[in-house]
């Protein structure tokens, strides 16, 4: 790694540290309710950011690699919808009060920031060893993406939860919340509440969804600094996306078939890869098309409820 990607990588992680240092101890450092104008303005912020940093590639590095994070950004960002219906699931199991959570959400993007770099950067290096490995993620995306169209919504049971079943036997938990506080001191021990719970909930399925989205955008390129950039800017603008969307998110019914489409398409694309290179232009251009159209036909084919 010489000095010029050293210099690169310390740059936006000194960028991202900032972002987060000014968001959680600046704009958010009072625990208080999102309301749905704060989510707009957030989401529109790091939109724009995203498309800015885009155009900066397009400049620097040129318009194939920049086709290439904006593929990477639209694949994050539509697979990171999925993240919202599982969080609303988690927080509705436990109650969590609507001004806790986005502190849980702000620490739950940190982890995940940290856990999918690691994981970028691991697969990088196996997709170098073994190039075979990039077949393998293809026919995991197909699979994942045919699962995803027939099974009906993911069910969450937090007391079968590993993470939540080791924090319950090393340490005790309060019996509930204490504000917004993830750990507590009483006579002299200390507790876990039960937000930490949550937060530990939400940073294991995010592993579980990166272990899909991140084969993804390898299906895209296997720069890692681009995988990386296009994975944390989703992830910073989720939460924003959460209080925008938490509560309208089950009126988008077919857009789950549209993120298995993605799916399906990207994992085909790396299987053929071998055979028919598909352009970055016209994978963006496919993927734009399977979520529009799942968008609409959740906005206009009315939701079928079942009988009383």
């Amino acid at each position: 790694m010489n000095l010029e990607t050293v210099a690169l990588w310390a740059g936006f992680s000194l960028f991202v540290l900032v972002m987060l240092s000014l968001d959680l101890g600046v704009f958010h450092r009072e625990a208080k309710e999102v309301t749905y104008r704060e989510a707009i303005l957030w989401s529109a912020i790091w939109i724009g950011m995203a498309l800015t940093f885009n155009l900066v590639i397009f400049f620097w590095r040129g318009q194939s690699v920049a086709l290439q994070f904006l593929t990477g950004y639209l694949i994050e960002k539509s697979l990171s919808i999925d993240n919202i219906f599982i969080f609303v699931l988690i927080f509705s199991s436990f109650g969590v009060p609507a001004a806790y959570q986005q502190r849980v959400l702000i620490w739950g993007v940190i982890g995940a920031i940290v856990m999918r770099g690691a994981l970028i950067l691991v697969g990088v290096e196996l997709i170098a060893a073994f190039h075979w490995i990039l077949y393998l993620f293809g026919a995991f995306l197909v699979v994942t993406g045919i699962r995803m169209a027939i099974h009906q919504q993911r069910e969450i049971h937090p007391d079968r939860n590993p993470l939540v079943r080791l924090a319950r036997r090393l340490v005790p938990v309060t019996p509930g919340y204490e504000g917004s506080r993830f750990l507590v001191r009483r006579h002299g021990q200390r507790w876990v509440t039960p937000l930490l719970i949550v937060l530990l909930i939400i940073e294991s399925t995010d592993l579980i969804f990166a272990l899909d989205s991140i084969p993804a955008i390898f299906a895209i390129t296997l720069d890692p600094f681009i995988v990386f950039t296009s994975n944390v800017f989703a992830i910073l603008g989720l939460r924003s996306l959460y209080f925008l969307l938490g509560g309208s998110v089950q009126r988008f019914t077919y857009l789950k078939y549209g993120l298995a489409a993605v799916l399906t398409f990207v994992g085909a694309k790396m299987l053929v890869a071998g055979v028919y290179v598909v352009p970055v232009i016209l994978s963006l251009a496919v993927i734009i098309a399977l979520l529009a159209v799942s968008i609409l036909a959740s906005l206009m084919v009315p939701v079928q409820r079942s009988p009383q």
